[in-house]
């Protein structure tokens, strides 16, 4: 179920006003067995890998709160290897197949090879058939027929399971309740990533009515859906245009695509994180925010902090932080840092693309590491930079060290900082976009060697395009000043929360394109 469909519109006034007419012994129920039907709308037999996990893990996190020594890590290392088995199971078995594959033709051995993806093969469609899949018939089509929202309540799951063994979240008794937390609608196929201690106990808890959570909540909902149908569908005509045939497209039009395609995405995420953020907020649930004007960033530091901050902050707590962080060598602390963005990437899609996009953001990290080391050289921890040094450590679009600028920036700097940021980000969602390697390439080629005579190819007329940059323009304009649309004013919140209806229905491309993340 879409959310910017009109049946998810009326499942969740029907659910909703359900929700507020039960006591809280009846909410639970009903949240569940709605979020069951949400997720079964989409592929039904999947909900019992959801149904396994949760069991296993529900489980784990007794047992692990129960007992001591050696048998907890082994009982957490049970729970995770069963939920990162089935996501690599779905999700990433042809992408090493075929990569193990290319290894041994490449060392000669084609036999082996094809032995080696014969095997896997036969596994992978019986398995699926289990599951009603029959018309699959290789593990090549797995990207066609991937759980949706595999890895996003794979974290999440995960997430529980880890605080429980740390210590920091007490095993949830209430098996009702621990599935609702991995299977809540709003945020079960494409997050935000929460942890159980944000919202263990919100399921636990009776919310009554509240007009000013109502008008907060849709509001925001109602700007997630504009961004969605008038920005990223919008949008997407042209990249879509322009990606699916990057050798017929010259340079400017690929630039133009490409510029669009990141507003496109972050229009398209934020708003889908927007709608699930209000409709939990509506109910009286507080979800986790997960973007801050990613585009206004100063460093590229800055902008993973404020860009799908669940997911960055999930690999900063369970991954780097583990190999070591900043506990350790110089030397040691870029391959946390490399191993962390590769694995960020591959999170997001089982192709050497994504891989690609994830080491790009961990090379502008250890390059912003070591010059703001170089610029700083000479300096004690903590005493004052050198005149010189001090305005040079942003200059570059990274994060500076902390302390190392002792006055505000310029607006100069600040504007340039923000556009340098802005460039180098746009060049990883060539990556993030492209269909394979050789698309990537081919597409920053064409952009590098672009006229400015080139006549630009879209499917868009000239007004329809200069509308799309307007409306870019208007959403920068919006989220400089406010993040959230304030509605303390009930006439104003009605007023405005009516224009945003009108303009979606007006100016909303509606084509039945699912959101972005969906896929991962």
């Amino acid at each position: 179920m879409l959310f910017n469909s009109l049946q998810f519109l009326l499942y969740f006034v029907v659910v909703t006003l359900t929700y507020f007419s039960l006591p809280w012994r009846g909410r639970w129920v009903l949240l569940l067995t709605a979020s069951c039907y949400f997720y079964m709308v989409f592929q039904p037999p999947y909900l019992l890998i959801l149904l396994l996990t949760i069991v296993i893990d529900y489980i784990a996190g007794i047992w692990i709160e129960k007992t001591e020594g050696k048998t907890r890590k082994w009982l957490l290392i049970i729970s995770l290897i069963s939920n990162i088995g089935i996501l690599a199971f779905f999700k990433y078995l042809g992408f090493f197949t075929e990569n193990i594959s290319g290894v041994f033709n490449g060392l000669g051995m084609p036999e082996l090879a094809q032995e080696i993806t014969s095997l896997v093969n036969r596994i992978f469609v019986k398995v699926l058939h289990v599951f009603g899949q029959s018309g699959i018939s290789s593990f090549k089509d797995n990207m066609s027929i991937l759980p949706i929202g595999l890895s996003f309540h794979t974290f999440q799951a995960m997430s529980y399971t880890i605080e429980v063994y740390r210590g920091h979240q007490k095993a949830e008794r209430h098996f009702g309740v621990y599935a609702l937390y991995v299977m809540f609608y709003p945020q079960l196929v494409a997050g935000p990533i929460e942890r159980p201690q944000n919202v263990l106990h919100q399921y636990h808890t009776y919310f009554p009515y509240n007009f000013e959570n109502v008008k907060a909540g849709l509001m925001q909902m109602a700007f997630g859906f504009f961004k969605k149908v008038v920005i990223a569908d919008r949008l997407a005509l042209v990249v879509n245009h322009a990606y699916n045939d990057p050798a017929q497209h010259n340079g400017l039009t690929l630039l133009i695509a490409t510029f669009f395609f990141t507003f496109q995405i972050y229009c398209d995420f934020s708003g889908y994180s927007d709608i699930a953020i209000g409709a939990a907020r509506v109910m009286g649930f507080t979800l986790m925010e997960n973007f801050k004007a990613p585009y206004f960033a100063q460093s590229i530091s800055e902008f993973w902090r404020r860009w799908h901050i669940s997911l960055s902050t999930w690999f900063r707590d369970y991954m780097y932080i583990p190999l070591g962080g900043n506990r350790v060598g110089e030397s040691r602390k870029y391959v946390n840092l490399m191993l962390v963005f590769l694995a960020s990437g591959l999170w997001h899609g089982a192709n050497w693309t994504y891989v690609i996009w994830g080491g790009l953001n961990g090379f502008y990290q250890i390059a912003a590491t070591l010059r703001d080391k170089v610029l700083n050289r000479g300096n004690p921890p903590g005493g004052p930079a050198s005149a010189e040094a001090k305005p040079k450590v942003a200059r570059l679009g990274f994060a500076a060290t902390p302390g190392a600028m002792a006055t505000p920036p310029s607006i100069v700097r600040i504007i340039s900082n923000t556009l340098f940021t802005f460039v180098l980000v746009m060049l990883t969602w060539v990556f993030f976009r492209a269909a394979s390697t050789s698309d990537a390439f081919l597409i920053l080629r064409k952009i590098a060697g672009l006229s400015l005579s080139n006549s630009i190819s879209t499917p868009l007329n000239v007004t329809e395009m200069w509308f799309s940059v307007f409306l870019i323009a208007a959403l920068m304009v919006k989220e400089y000043y406010f993040l959230y649309i304030p509605t303390r004013s009930t006439v104003r919140f009605y007023g405005l929360i009516t224009l945003i209806a009108l303009l979606c229905y007006f100016f909303g491309v509606f084509t039945s394109n699912q959101f972005i993340y969906f896929q991962f």
